[in-house]
């Protein structure tokens, strides 16, 4: 055997040479999963609202299912996480336009670890038959677990939210937001696979029949699906009509400084009721029923200050009709975000207690501990509110309507629970001021939309600086408000007392869809031991 003789300072061409070239193409093979990743969480941010990009939703999850692979659950889980800030840094930038970046990107960073154990999830089950259905499962069982912790939970973001413009928007009604966000979320990991193995079968490999199926009817199912379930979306009355009007008496300033002008708020939705009420007089609009007033269009409590209480009064009594007015109330030594049913011949006669406050915003967890970190976050929530503990059905003019206060309606409890207590529509009063003209507004007045779809309830938005909006049943808005405008919408709207499936199933779908998480999960842990004991064996 003969030894190669190389000269000293030679290189050894025995071995494969890497050029600069090779090394660059090769750093670039093995950043483009981490760059895939973080944009195509870009590209499932730019079908939420206000854009109607929906679709864009199915090829985010394509792009993410080929990302996830076959990776082990490391691999998985970052990048997952680098899926969750593509989409949750751009879509939650509004929770920083008052307060500053500090916030907006640690609400990003903390969500988006729930992203992250969805990525992880996800690649376990990649290689099992069936692998879409299981994806999408899993991904339903991380929305859930986000909607309920930490701090009660923030469901900001739910696939289902991004879809009140898409063909699959009939499903809210069959199943609530997580069968809507299920298929949305099978068709995108199924379209994957049906590429994956189309590819494969052109270069002549075996594809198997069922996982060529498999695709195929993840793909087609949810439209089908979505349908048939076109029967149960109408706006077709089934207790009569009611008009509502719905007041936006705008803000003397944006921002976090509207707050310090609380008396010119409460006047303002005075005055544009009381040019409601000329303009009916007049006979230009017809008279409603009932006037809705947004949240905080009174800060200054009425049952403590006469002033405040007279400007409700002489509204209400202009337009002659009852008014629910959003007010900020000390009861019994606790601070309430309330809505107050205001008559114009009895004065206050009934209430509603906001149930799900918002965290850092209506109350400070961990307080003593921001604090410590910065103490102009506890002066900015100087006092936490209560939580209310029943639902707010109103009976108004006759019509029972159910009060689901801004945050709440991002929550599947706090509205189907105004439904089952007899609500025949749904009044989301909301407070936008704080975030200016971000896009906050419009992905909340979406969530409306897929409420009103879910519940087959109209649903009216009265917001202190816009968008205000009057939706249809059948998720259409009919009218709508400018932003930072004072305006009035009047209109007659069905009234309905029917409930969909989505509304008796209530959690049942969730629950359904998180055990089957659970179980691919589980066979693909079993199935990772079993291939581990034989490589022993």
């Amino acid at each position: 055997m003969t030894a190669t003789a190389t000269t000293v300072g030679e290189p050894d061409r025995t071995q494969p040479q890497t050029t600069p070239a090779s090394r660059a193409v090769s750093r670039l093979a093995r950043l483009l999963p981490a760059a895939a990743a973080a944009l195509s969480g870009v590209l499932l941010y730019i079908s939420f609202p206000p854009r109607t990009l929906w679709w864009l939703a199915l090829p985010a999850f394509a792009v993410f299912g080929w990302v996830l692979r076959g990776r082990g659950w490391k691999a998985g889980l970052g990048l997952g996480y680098l899926f969750g800030l593509g989409f949750l840094l751009p879509l939650l930038v509004w929770t920083g336009v008052e307060v500053g970046p500090g916030p907006w990107l640690a609400l990003a960073a903390i969500e988006a670890l729930f992203v992250a154990a969805v990525g992880a999830g996800v690649a376990a089950v990649s290689k099992l038959p069936g692998s879409p259905v299981w994806a999408a499962a899993v991904w339903i069982a991380g929305e859930a677990a986000r909607a309920r912790a930490p701090f009660e939970g923030f469901p900001w973001g739910k696939i289902a939210f991004g879809q009140a413009d898409g063909v699959f928007l009939p499903l809210a009604a069959v199943g609530g937001t997580p069968v809507l966000g299920f298929a949305v979320v099978l068709c995108g990991f199924a379209l994957h696979e049906a590429v994956r193995l189309a590819v494969r079968a052109r270069r002549g490999d075996e594809v198997r029949r069922g996982a060529a199926a498999v695709a195929l009817l993840g793909v087609a199912v949810p439209v089908v699906g979505a349908v048939a379930a076109r029967p149960l979306v109408s706006d077709t009355a089934e207790d009569g009509t009611a008009t509502v009007a719905v007041i936006q008496g705008n803000v003397p300033r944006a921002g976090l400084g509207f707050n310090a002008q609380r008396r010119a708020v409460l006047d303002y939705h005075a005055r544009e009721t009381q040019r409601l009420a000329d303009e009916v007089k007049a006979g230009k609009v017809a008279r409603p029923d009932f006037v809705l007033w947004p949240e905080n269009s009174s800060d200054i409590d009425p049952f403590a200050n006469a002033d405040a209480r007279l400007v409700i009064d002489r509204a209400a009594k202009a337009v002659g009709a009852p008014i629910s007015v959003g007010g900020v109330v000390e009861r019994d030594g606790k601070l309430l975000n309330e809505q107050i049913l205001w008559d114009p011949d009895k004065g206050p006669v009934d209430t509603y207690d906001k149930r799900q406050i918002q965290p850092f915003g209506e109350y400070l967890p961990l307080r003593s501990l921001i604090g410590a970190i910065n103490d102009e976050w506890t002066s900015m929530v100087s006092r936490d509110f209560s939580r209310g503990t029943e639902p707010g059905v109103f009976t108004m003019a006759g019509t029972k309507v159910g009060l689901v206060t801004c945050y709440e309606a991002a929550f599947d409890w706090a509205v189907r629970s105004e439904v089952t207590d007899g609500a025949q529509m749904i009044s989301v009063p909301s407070n936008n001021a704080t975030f200016d003209r971000s896009e906050m507004t419009y992905q909340q007045l979406a969530m409306s939309r897929i409420r009103a779809v879910e519940h087959s309830r109209t649903v009216t938005v009265p917001v202190t600086s816009g968008v205000s909006a009057i939706i249809m049943p059948d998720g259409r808005i009919t009218q709508k408000t400018g932003m930072f405008v004072a305006d009035s919408l009047v209109q007659e709207v069905p009234l309905r007392s029917s409930e969909t499936p989505a509304t008796r199933l209530g959690i049942a779908p969730e629950i359904a869809l998180v055990l089957v998480a659970a179980g691919g999960l589980g066979w693909a842990v079993g199935a990772g031991v079993r291939g581990r004991r034989a490589r022993d064996v």
